[in-house]
């Protein structure tokens, strides 16, 4: 009898058990739908975390097979550096942006920035290891290939959006012995001079990064959105920096943020105001014409659809020093200096295919900066676009430089990147077929993606190491298959081309052709008449 109330016992008990088993496992199911449910509400209503912005909504959307929106560095370094001195430089610079340790949660409405609980620096700075180089060779080529083939790799979206990839022995073409790094920055999280400012907080004896107050939030209802995105641009800075220069400029910008206000301000001032806003509009319906009514570029074998992987070269640089001097005799910039050279090197690569381009031109895309250089630390995307057309056609060097130099003065005071900017917010509050549709405008009419951006004078130190050469790319987007970039850092100028390789397989020769026309303008200009 003993025995079988032990057995009831026994039962009774393990029922017991099997319930608080099951009760625990169903009490963590329903924990877990909690919050997932809170979190899918939150990421839709903006209520946890960061709202991301509209434009920088776009910019996560604007991945395709053909083009990642990826912002791509490379950076050279001598003697060299080891992963841990680079993860340690990593954790007391980069990471004291928030931004870098907070991941993308997508949802019908957008998407935003949360924390990333997760975060783990392993999984964002990669140690790598190159082919070693052939008896009296290098590495570029191996480095170039390796860069080619991260451009197409998409980043996790489950993690932070960036990643460094870091080559510890890299044999250059110069014969120095270093390092090599390879940085990948999704475009959402900023602009090319965003990046800029963070990279200066990366070197040695680098500012860290301002204290963010806890005003600067992001804005989230559409009002505040609409003024935030469409109008603030609009201030005295902009107008400087798109050489639209004067306080009646910028009072008349300011009517189009508050029109009550700026005519009142107007009467005080006078007519002028009046008449000013009137200029304004005027040059904006004009510019949202030629945007509109943009015509395609000439149907090079540059342009058509691209296959999907990458190709990517770059050349040694060229003293600045030089490129000054031209610029200096023929009375341009060296801005219009570099963009020549450009066409030029353009020109010659289609002529050693068999194309002919008399008469032929180009058009790139050239971002343009909207913020005040005092904020450039502040991530996100803040630019314009503005479209160049390339006068590949023009063989001349001298004539070539001038018709440059001649639609550079006719693009200040185009407030065509402000309206370019404004695109690309409309396009983030649009569901992505409908966002494509849209930002195909420039793809269809557009060649390349060009920057040309100016950097440091003297070569800076990270983690004790000489960055000696420095490279980057600003994504394609759409179909565009070719990007170029110019920088000029440490006393030299630097080109660099990425590709797709079924538009263009052999970048190198374009590559290769920038030197040369250098050399040829340079040539060209000291046989120009000097005076008496």
């Amino acid at each position: 009898m003993g025995q079988i109330c032990c057995r009831k016992t026994g039962m009774v008990t393990r029922i017991k058990n099997s319930r608080t088993v099951a009760q625990d496992i169903a009490s963590d199911v329903a924990n877990k739908v909690q919050r997932n449910v809170k979190r899918a509400v939150a990421g839709t209503l903006g209520i946890s975390g960061e709202r991301m912005t509209k434009v920088d909504t776009a910019w996560l959307r604007m991945d395709c097979d053909a083009n990642l929106m990826m912002i791509m560095g490379v950076w050279q370094l001598a003697p060299g550096v080891k992963h841990a001195a680079v993860c340690e430089r990593i954790e007391n610079s980069l990471l004291k942006y928030n931004r870098f340790k907070q991941r993308v949660m997508e949802d019908a409405a957008g998407a935003t920035w949360v924390n990333d609980r997760k975060f783990d620096l392993a999984n964002h700075v990669v140690l790598e290891t190159l082919p070693k180089a052939a008896k009296g060779g290098h590495q570029q080529e191996a480095l170039q290939d390796r860069v080619a083939a991260l451009a197409t790799q998409r980043l996790d979206p489950n993690r932070p959006l960036w990643q460094i990839h870091l080559i510890e022995d890299y044999l250059g073409p110069d014969g120095v012995k270093g390092s090599a790094m390879v940085v990948r920055i999704h475009h959402c999280i900023a602009d090319g001079i965003a990046l800029i400012s963070v990279t200066m907080s990366m070197v040695d004896g680098g500012a860290p990064p301002p204290e963010r107050r806890k005003k600067e939030a992001v804005v989230n209802s559409a009002e505040d959105w609409i003024a935030d995105t469409l109008l603030k641009p609009f201030t005295d800075i902009t107008v400087k920096a798109l050489g639209a220069v004067g306080e009646s400029a910028a009072r008349s910008l300011g009517m189009l943020g508050d029109p009550k206000k700026g005519m009142e301000k107007g009467v005080e001032k006078g007519l002028s105001g009046s008449v000013d806003m009137a200029k304004v509009m005027l040059q904006v319906l004009k510019d949202s014409a030629a945007l509109a009514l943009m015509p395609n570029d000439s149907p090079t074998r540059l342009k058509g659809k691209p296959g999907g992987s990458k190709k990517v070269a770059w050349c040694q640089p060229i003293p600045l020093d030089e490129v000054k001097a031209v610029g200096k005799a023929l009375n341009c910039s060296i801005n219009d200096v570099l963009l020549s050279c450009v066409a030029g090197a353009l020109g010659e690569y289609l002529k050693s295919h068999g194309d002919d381009v008399a008469g032929q031109e180009i058009r790139a895309m050239v971002p343009v900066n909207l913020r005040p250089l005092d904020q450039a630390y502040k991530l996100g995307n803040r630019f314009g676009l503005v479209p160049l057309v390339l006068p590949i056609g023009v063989a001349n060097p001298i004539e070539r430089v001038y018709e440059v130099r001649r639609r550079m003065a006719a693009l200040k005071g185009s407030y065509q990147p402000l309206l370019a900017f404004s695109l690309l917010a409309v396009a983030g509050l649009l569901i992505k077929p409908a966002q494509d549709m849209m930002l195909n405008i420039f793809a269809k009419k557009t060649t390349a993606v060009m920057t040309n951006v100016p950097g440091p004078r003297d070569k800076l130190k990270f983690c004790g190491s000489t960055l000696e050469q420095s490279m980057f790319w600003v994504p394609q987007s759409g179909d565009v298959g070719l990007g170029v970039s110019i920088l000029s850092y440490g006393g030299g100028v630097q080109f660099g081309v990425i590709t797709d390789s079924l538009l263009c397989p052999e970048p190198q020769r374009i590559i290769d052709e920038f030197v040369p026309e250098f050399a040829k303008l340079s040539l060209v200009t000291l046989m120009l008449p000097w005076g008496e």
